[in-house]
């Protein structure tokens, strides 16, 4: 059996008994996206059906996607506590500018933009995307690549439990 029938006999066998409170602990790891999606639906069904889900996961577009309310944590601490869009509007009025690290030259990048690289993209967090665009054509940085996103929860995930590696 494939990783995702695993997960859907598993997730079946509990329902079984119709329970009222379903723990799930990372129903989702090592699926592929579309046995991932799969899931999902199968989680909202059971949410629809007026089941209660304690879902446990490391993939933060899961748990924006899964749960009407989020609990992050932090050696084993309670650190931030709501419904997504809560916590995020709690935390952040500003976007993320992606550009690919190769159409910003590093010195440009860091000095004027303060951006942040990581892979091959250049991130600039900015509550202004007008007067940030203006100020990249300004210095000639082409636009073709660009990509702006909302801030998410693994930023928030980031930003709350610091962003080093832990031992």
């Amino acid at each position: 059996m494939s990783g995702g029938q695993k997960q859907r006999l598993l997730l079946a066998m509990a329902l079984i008994n119709k329970p009222k409170i379903l723990f799930l602990d990372e129903p989702t790891t090592g699926l592929d996206p579309q046995s991932r999606r799969n899931l999902w639906r199968q989680v909202q069904l059971i949410k629809e059906q007026g089941a209660t889900i304690l879902l446990t996961t490391h993939y933060m577009e899961e748990a924006y996607e899964l749960c009407d309310e989020i609990a992050i944590m932090d050696h084993g601490r309670i650190i931030a506590h709501d419904a997504p869009d809560v916590l995020l509007a709690e935390h952040f009025d500003d976007v993320v500018i992606q550009i690919h690290a190769g159409d910003i030259p590093r010195a440009i990048g860091e000095k004027e933009f303060q951006a942040v690289y990581r892979n091959d993209s250049a991130h600039i967090v900015t509550g202004d995307v007008n007067k940030t665009i203006e100020h990249l054509l300004h210095f000639d940085i082409p636009l073709n690549r660009l990509r702006i996103r909302a801030r998410d929860l693994e930023d928030l995930f980031l930003e709350l439990t610091g962003k080093e590696l832990r031992a």
